[in-house]
């Protein structure tokens, strides 16, 4: 009955504002939760900032209402999870106060100095939210939110999580990864280029080549100077065959294959590329990479980011669980 009485005093309402024809918005509904309405309005309101830096990305009228779209539906998922969340607090009666979200403030303020190693004032991060197309008064809003949904953590969802020392070792697995991709590796490239339609006997010819050139290196010939002798790739002859340091990531993935497996100043076994367009035989020769500590030596780390991985697992779940145990109509 009270969902029937909301659906009726929300259409009348759009009726009175539909009888003046000078009204310049007509409201409406883009989601229900529970007896709660989620209005156009506000979510537009919580899209300000997002729509701001998407305008700064682009001109294009159709890339902006597409990525406007996209980022219109992620937001009204997450204003849901907030009122489901906001319900939860009125059930457990807590809040947020005003003296926390100012310590908030100054914790951020705090944490920006340790990064940058000058002084950051309160001053300094409202101005900086504030270029960022925010208010402070939505600013403050976004902080009580976070503050409230670490509450609801603490109380419904941390209690639920165990963390085991293997799920410490595969936190690191994937820490250890994210590092090796991420970091930086200057990798030497000697390149031998197989020109179309070359026949088997061409092709082995090449092959047997850089055999040759990378026995030569291994045995203590200067990698360089093979490189400007006989490498193909005539833009990095005068480079030593290297285009500088790259993420690991951005190299194709037999050039990541061989940096893994050979040692920093060693050179690798030949390798036979293909781009689609042309096929080479190539020799590397890794220059080092960032070394990841072994597991004992960053064990808390890893534990704690863990934890923290199996909390934010737990509060989706948490999240399902309401969602599933609540009326919820998406309108958008």
């Amino acid at each position: 009955m009270a969902r029937k009485l909301l659906r009726i005093a929300l259409s009348v309402g759009a009726l009175l504002c539909a009888v003046d024809a000078r009204a310049t918005i007509v409201e409406r509904v883009v989601a229900v939760v529970g007896e709660r309405p989620v209005l156009w309005t506000e979510l537009l309101h919580r899209a300000v900032a997002g729509r701001v830096q998407i305008r700064l990305q682009t001109r294009d009228a159709n890339v902006i209402s597409v990525q406007e779209q996209e980022m219109y539906k992620e937001l009204l998922d997450r204003m849901i999870d907030d009122r489901l969340e906001e319900q939860q607090a009125e059930r457990a009666h807590f809040g947020v106060s005003q003296d926390e979200i100012d310590r908030a403030i100054t914790n951020i303020a705090a944490q920006a100095q340790g990064q940058q190693g000058r002084p950051v004032s309160v001053s300094d991060v409202l101005g900086e939210v504030r270029r960022q197309g925010l208010s402070e008064q939505d600013f403050r809003e976004e902080l009580r939110r976070q503050i409230l949904e670490g509450k609801l953590i603490d109380l419904r969802v941390r209690p639920r999580v165990r963390v085991t020392d293997q799920d410490a070792r595969a936190s690191y697995q994937h820490w250890a990864q994210d590092v090796r991709d991420k970091e930086p590796v200057d990798v030497r490239i000697l390149a031998l280029r197989i020109v179309p339609g070359a026949s088997k006997q061409q092709v082995d010819a090449r092959m047997a080549l850089a055999e040759e050139l990378g026995r030569r290196a291994r045995e203590g010939a200067d990698f360089c100077q093979l490189v400007a002798k006989y490498s193909d790739d005539v833009s990095t002859r005068d480079s030593c065959g290297s285009r500088g340091a790259q993420p690991m990531a951005t190299l194709m993935p037999k050039i990541q294959d061989a940096v893994r497996t050979t040692k920093a100043g060693s050179v690798s076994d030949p390798i036979a590329m293909s781009t689609g367009q042309e096929e080479a035989v190539v020799i590397l020769m890794p220059m080092g990479q960032m070394r990841v500590p072994p597991f004992e030596e960053v064990k808390n780390d890893m534990t704690q980011r863990a934890m923290l991985e199996a909390v934010d697992r737990g509060r989706k779940q948490w999240l399902k669980e309401l969602r599933r145990g609540t009326y919820i109509d998406i309108r958008l």
